[in-house]
């Protein structure tokens, strides 16, 4: 299994974002060594730009060039993948924005994406009861599940789905089967994907099917100045 981490520079919301310093580390190291930390496989840096690729080296990760005009990360993502002429079947894509999600959440998705005759897998935690800041904000994307845990819909919607029960918070980091993701990549951008900004909703939307794992996580992604704040807090 590969573990990538897509970063570029030209971050619209926070420009600079891999490099900024967290913890006395860069952002994207911080995440690097949480892959590490998960035994699962070899982390290799997809990015958009020399400099990205420079510093992983300075601290020991494998990194691939990628056009820096790629739309999204995980075209980044495949785009590396494709470069290394690699065989492996299952494929990580953990985001560079979330300095302390834990090694353990990512080795759960790798289990369900191994074990799983889904097309993709990734992760999701329970919503504290009472956690109003979260469940109403709209940066923190929920999922709605079957028995099986296998993902219905995605939606920055508060409060989803309605009614009394949990809600679960979708984590960014996204395993793909190999075949899956070629075929992701191919895909134009979906209606639904546009509307909600959730770039996941083209696989529902083309009758993939994504396994979610529940953890016991909610890493803080930095997406602001404020984020950024609070991780180093």
């Amino acid at each position: 299994m590969l573990i990538f981490i897509p970063v570029r520079l030209a971050a619209t919301r926070l420009p600079q974002k891999p490099i900024l310093d967290v913890k006395g580390l860069p952002m994207m190291i911080q995440v690097g060594l949480r892959a590490k930390e998960s035994n699962v496989g070899e982390v290799v840096f997809a990015c958009g730009d020399q400099e990205l690729v420079d510093l992983a080296a300075k601290h020991g990760f494998k990194a691939v060039l990628t056009d820096p005009s790629l739309p999204t990360g995980t075209d980044r993502v495949h785009a590396a993948y494709q470069a290394l002429n690699s065989k492996d079947k299952h494929i990580l894509n953990v985001q560079g924005d979330m300095p302390f999600i834990s090694g353990k959440t990512i080795a759960e998705t790798a289990k369900v994406l191994e074990r799983s005759d889904a097309d993709m897998a990734t992760a999701a935690s329970i919503i504290d009861k009472g956690d109003s800041e979260h469940t109403l904000n709209s940066s923190v994307a929920k999922v709605v599940l079957s028995k099986n845990n296998r993902a219905l819909y995605f939606s920055r919607t508060p409060y989803l789905p309605h009614g009394i029960g949990d809600y679960y918070h979708h984590l960014g980091i996204y395993g793909y089967k190999a075949d899956a993701l070629k075929k992701f990549v191919s895909l134009p951008q979906s209606p639904l994907e546009k509307r909600e900004n959730l770039e996941q909703l083209r696989a529902l939307e083309n009758d993939m099917t994504i396994d979610v794992a529940i953890v016991n996580d909610f890493p803080q992604s930095v997406d602001t100045p404020e984020d950024l704040v609070k991780v180093n807090q």
